[in-house]
């Protein structure tokens, strides 16, 4: 298996989340437009969101879902509860 990710020679920047689906002045994340064009995308972004900044991710989404009203107080506070689980897991995990 190492040979494979030593023959796929990603770039510096491969799973960064800040880097390959940074907040816009939004604070909205979108995918710049050199990441669009790189080859390794897809994989790169799932690693991203894999790790524990993905989490924080689907918490914003959470957050942002129950300020518009379209979650409510108990279904915030399971997913958030859920998360909060996850990244703990993750961080004793060390990923």
């Amino acid at each position: 298996m190492a040979d494979k990710e030593v023959d796929k020679k990603f770039p510096a920047c491969f799973g960064e989340l800040e880097t390959v689906f940074p907040k816009g002045k939004n604070g909205l994340r979108n995918t710049p437009e050199t990441c669009l064009l790189c080859r390794h995308k897809t994989e790169c972004l799932r690693s991203a969101i894999d790790g524990v900044g993905g989490l924080k991710v689907r918490e914003e989404f959470i957050d942002r879902a129950y300020t518009s009203g379209t979650m409510g107080f108990l279904e915030r506070w399971s997913k958030k509860k859920d998360i909060k689980r996850r990244l703990e897991k993750k961080t004793k995990e060390g990923r």
